[in-house]
């Protein structure tokens, strides 16, 4: 072989090596990428901070808000179904209540609001804007179809059929929105105020949240709030309301200014289930260890101190066990 054909084919040889360990470093790059899980959990999503709309445009929107437009009404204030342009489908006005205006003057309405309106998550109803004007506080949210509180569910037309199934459903759907905004959003948010009728079920009993984060808007000694929340709002505390809503699940009672808590607690820890249960709805064999399982969370929730509580985080995680076993779709 002659001097230059050795040359070449030298290079021909160096230039397949250096391919073949450039193919090699590649696949172990690409070998060494974590591999994304399906069950790991991805990041919350996010959508624009809410929008701040004229008092006129509200004031159009819900036809200079006509009382056939009221569609609810509670301790914060009254809520309107409106058409506003910027939106394709119908909205939920909630004009808070004058008195509480005025009580609150200079507390910073709209950026509080611009920071609750961050939340996105199918178990809690969204922050889609707000309007500010003097002495005006008006909350823009998402619609929801055919919404009634878990309160009307439990403690109004007694014919409307609200099973154990049912119940499993709407107790883990609240747990995983009240999660997300103690642990996924961020900022995190303290509901402060978590109760029954801040627990709104669609027509298929999806739970959606509502009405976090405006707790200072009340005063304490004026409400009954302060029968699901300890002394200051904190994430200890939401769970003890929740826990109060438990209750409230379980047995089919109003919350009594508390008394619920004292009279439930006993019954759990002696197993008087009997007692302790809505006599409205049957307790079907296949389904009573579920339902005895999520009294016993109740108990955790109200019977311990801040210290020994559970996180909503256990709580939700168990709650969704329970609606998967419950047969719930």
């Amino acid at each position: 072989m002659e001097k230059s054909e050795k040359v070449a084919y030298v290079s021909v040889l160096s230039l397949l090596s250096l391919s073949l360990l450039l193919l090699i470093i590649f696949l172990f790059l690409i070998c060494r990428k974590k591999p994304v899980r399906s069950d790991e959990p991805l990041l919350p999503e996010t959508k624009p901070v809410g929008l701040a709309y004229p008092l006129t445009e509200i004031d159009s929107a819900t036809d200079g808000f006509n009382q056939r437009r009221i569609i609810g009404s509670g301790r914060l204030g009254t809520v309107y179904a409106a058409v506003i342009p910027t939106h394709k489908n119908l909205v939920a006005v909630k004009r808070i209540h004058p008195g509480l205006v005025l009580s609150k003057p200079g507390f910073g309405f709209s950026t509080i609001l611009k920071t609750l309106s961050s939340s996105l998550h199918p178990n809690v109803v969204s922050i889609l804007g707000f309007s500010e004007a003097p002495g005006e506080r008006i909350v823009v949210t998402e619609f929801i179809g055919e919404a009634r509180s878990l309160s009307d569910h439990l403690h109004g037309d007694p014919d409307l059929e609200f099973d154990w199934r049912k119940r499993f459903k709407v107790a883990a759907g609240a747990a995983r929105g009240l999660e997300y905004l103690h642990e996924v959003v961020n900022p995190r948010i303290v509901h402060g105020r978590f109760t029954s009728s801040n627990i709104l079920l669609d027509d298929k009993f999806m739970a959606k949240v509502s009405d976090y984060g405006f707790a200072f808007l009340i005063p304490r000694e004026k409400s009954e709030i302060h029968w699901y929340v300890e002394e200051g709002y904190c994430k200890e505390s939401d769970v003890y309301g929740f826990g109060v809503v438990l209750l409230e699940i379980l047995s089919g009672r109003r919350s009594e200014n508390g008394l619920i808590v004292k009279w439930a607690t006993p019954l759990i820890k002696e197993q008087r289930f009997a007692e302790l249960l809505d006599s409205r709805v049957v307790v079907r064999s296949e389904i009573k260890c579920l339902v005895i399982r999520l009294a016993k969370v109740a108990l955790a929730c109200v019977g311990n101190s801040r210290r020994s509580r559970p996180t909503v985080s256990q709580v939700a995680a168990i709650l969704n066990s329970l609606e998967r076993e419950g047969g719930v779709v």
